[in-house]
């Protein structure tokens, strides 16, 4: 069986299920606010024939602050009690578990923040976004490179005993 069609149900009407695990800060729902004023609801809320939400929660609390009396949502009435209960967790676990392809969100941000794009609405705080634009970037070296090492300025250290601090090359370490 599928999900019936996408419909605007009243808030007031919806049910947020009593044991959700997943928590959501006064913070992360104002980016979820700011997310739907941006680009709209995009992403429906998942209830269950009789209202109850099985994924959403945080959309339908963006909704509220924003002053919404309706949202759009999608009924899942196929789902078994189990298969309901599972849901809530995996729908958001399963996003937890993915990754980033580092190289490509940085250009995808460098992009943005070159076209004067707020980057405050994609969801990443200033020091995360400070450390993907000014990340390190190391190129392979070269066989030419090979043996060069060397040629660098002395390797400090200190001994964490006696705090004296010594060039490793020259003890030939």
């Amino acid at each position: 069986m599928t999900p019936k069609d996408l419909e605007q149900r009243p808030i007031a009407d919806l049910t947020p299920y009593a044991r959700n695990s997943r928590t959501h800060s006064e913070a992360q729902v104002a980016q979820i606010a700011a997310s739907i004023t941006e680009f709209g609801f995009t992403n429906p809320v998942l209830v269950d024939a009789e209202g109850g939400i099985i994924a959403g929660h945080g959309r339908v609390l963006a909704a509220q602050s924003l002053g919404l009396e309706t949202v759009p949502v999608l009924v899942l009435d196929h789902l078994t009690e189990p298969q309901r209960r599972a849901y809530v967790i995996a729908d958001n676990k399963l996003a937890i578990n993915a990754g980033w392809d580092d190289d490509a969100l940085r250009a995808e941000i460098e992009a943005l923040a070159e076209s004067g794009y707020d980057l405050d609405l994609i969801g990443f705080d200033a020091g995360e976004l400070a450390s993907l634009i000014s990340a390190e970037r190391f190129e392979p070296g070269t066989e030419a490179d090979q043996g060069q090492l060397d040629q660098l300025d002395p390797k400090m250290v200190t001994c964490p005993h006696c705090q004296t601090k010594f060039d490793t090359r020259a003890a030939g370490a």
